[in-house]
């Protein structure tokens, strides 16, 4: 594959999309889990495939570039009950928030998120994962399946550490199913089954509500497709009900792992262990803005005094976007400039659907 400037794009992430994160692929168990709604899917035609630790469908009967673009013109459902869903309590969960994650937490308002990352001391990424400040007196968090274990451990032990300190702060794993409804019409069809007016729930916004008569919902208003969308963390026992009423209109059809993958790089949204890992830094990965300024200033989050110095200074490689030509390119793939070196490497490539071209994601040298 050839590089030239004409074919490689700095990664700005497209507003709305941010995601709840990424899905990095990869089990640690014999037995995938499976999510409140397996036996739904394999009655909807869902093919299912082992991700992250869990059995999850990669398609239904819809072929995935249909699905892809169902999801860009009308709108789709996703099961993302796979991902790890917290609540952290106490009068000191900003602290403890603020203690791993690089965003500026204590700046959200009630019912207000942020996407953020944890980091390690090196500054490396360790996650990816969205923070909302809810209203009900704690922090609601979303990160990946793929890295639930670390991602608990994390937590717990900081907890630990302060709770020794006299800190005031506690964690609950929420056990809700998470159903994500993405596309231009999305917001249209959750109406329908809400008394509220969606338009008064912008992007990064999160409220708890009935919806279709299922009490207890929390709705917020993000997704990880570069559309407009929500996600609707649902009690366990009412998710097949609630999707089931979703797909009543015509606009919504179910969508899988496939769909998800090509409309996240469309948008230019990273894959958590593919395209960030822990050897990867926030300013690396283009992903400097989310940076609190205040945390910049003030300094105190893991791997500030490699992070912020990147910021003003220079850095190795940055995270870039190409389109290219010939056939598809795919993760590992070399990256070469017109005469031939080598200077990176494809880390997510896959044909765009929308765009009808080829698209990657990779690494080259900042210059």
């Amino acid at each position: 594959m050839q590089w030239t400037m004409s074919t490689v794009a700095r990664l700005a992430l497209r507003q709305p999309a941010f995601p709840s994160l990424s899905r990095p692929l990869g089990c640690t168990q014999d037995v995938p889990r499976r999510t409140p709604l397996y036996d739904f899917h394999l009655a909807h035609g869902g093919k299912m495939v082992a991700f992250a630790g869990w059995s999850l469908p990669v398609q239904y009967r819809d072929r995935h570039v249909e699905s892809h673009l169902h999801t860009r013109q009308h709108c789709s459902l996703f099961d993302v009950s796979h991902m790890l869903q917290t609540k952290i309590f106490g009068r000191d969960r900003v602290k403890l928030m603020e203690s791993l994650v690089v965003g500026d937490i204590a700046e959200l308002r009630p019912n207000q998120g942020m996407l953020s990352l944890f980091t390690n001391e090196a500054g490396g990424i360790l996650d990816d994962l969205i923070v909302t400040n809810t209203s009900d007196g704690h922090l609601y968090v979303v990160s990946n399946a793929g890295c639930r274990d670390r991602d608990l451990a994390l937590m717990q032990d900081k907890i630990h550490e302060l709770q020794n300190m006299g800190s005031d702060v506690g964690l609950e794993v929420v056990d809700n199913a998470l159903l994500a409804l993405q596309g231009p019409t999305a917001a249209q069809v959750l109406q329908a089954g809400v008394l509220g007016d969606l338009r008064k729930l912008p992007f990064m916004a999160s409220a708890v509500m009935e919806v279709f008569g299922v009490s207890g919902c929390r709705v917020t208003r993000c997704g990880y497709t570069g559309e407009d969308g929500v996600e609707i963390s649902v009690p366990a026992a009412e998710a097949v009900g609630l999707a089931t009423a979703l797909l009543e209109n015509p606009e919504v059809k179910l969508a899988g792992l496939a769909a998800r993958d090509s409309l996240r790089l469309e948008a230019g949204l990273c894959l958590y262990g593919s395209d960030i890992d822990e050897h990867t830094t926030p300013v690396e990965g283009s992903l400097s803005w989310t940076l609190g300024k205040r945390r910049r200033a003030t300094m105190d989050f893991p791997g500030a005094a490699v992070i912020v110095p990147q910021l003003k200074g220079t850095v190795p490689r940055r995270r870039v976007g190409l389109v290219c030509e010939g056939a598809p390119v795919r993760a590992r793939s070399l990256i070469l400039t017109a005469e031939g070196a080598v200077i990176g490497a494809v880390t997510s490539g896959c044909p765009s659907p929308s765009l009808k071209k080829n698209v990657a994601m990779g690494y080259v040298p900042r210059e």
